[in-house]
């Protein structure tokens, strides 16, 4: 138990100081790459509709944060 929460305080260390907008954009993109990316599962895992992820992808597509409406990072 110890190690997980050492664990869990290193993860949440590594947000401290970025917007929550910049959190939640990075969970999507994390969270699309653990399910294949698949939005339908992906959406199901966040808690959020279909048409708010794939709104959000667009988004961040349009802002260059992902090269993609897919959730796909974008090329170094």
């Amino acid at each position: 138990m110890q190690a997980q929460h050492e664990s869990d305080a290193l993860a949440v260390s590594r947000l401290v100081g970025l917007s929550t907008a910049a959190v939640e954009r990075a969970l999507i993109v994390a969270t699309l790459a653990a399910v294949g990316e698949n939005r339908t599962r992906a959406a199901k895992v966040l808690g959020l509709s279909v048409r708010t992820l794939r709104n959000k992808l667009a988004r961040y597509a349009a802002e260059g944060a992902v090269s993609s409406a897919r959730g796909a990072p974008p090329p170094p």
